[in-house]
């Protein structure tokens, strides 16, 4: 099954996540298909916390990919980022 989840990066005590498309038997931080965006935990001053591409999204959600639930509060929050 095709999921859309977080691959860690960063440093320790200061994480980076890209928002990848990938099979749920790969490793957390191994092969993915495609990566839609970033999210920044820690990001503070002119850094941006997070970025989406929900178009990319949508179209994955059509063919099937299943949003683990942090990716799916992701997704929510980048859409009334771009209402507003």
């Amino acid at each position: 099954m095709v999921k859309i989840r977080l691959s860690r990066g960063g440093a320790k005590g200061r994480p980076f996540y890209h928002v990848v498309v990938t099979d749920q038997r790969n490793k957390r931080d191994g092969r993915n298909i495609e990566s839609v965006g970033y999210y920044n935990p820690v990001a503070s001053g002119k850094d941006k916390r997070l970025e989406l591409n929900v178009e990319r999204v949508k179209e994955w959600v059509g063919k099937g990919a299943q949003l683990t639930d942090k990716v799916a509060a992701l997704v929510k929050e980048a859409g009334k980022q771009q209402a507003a």
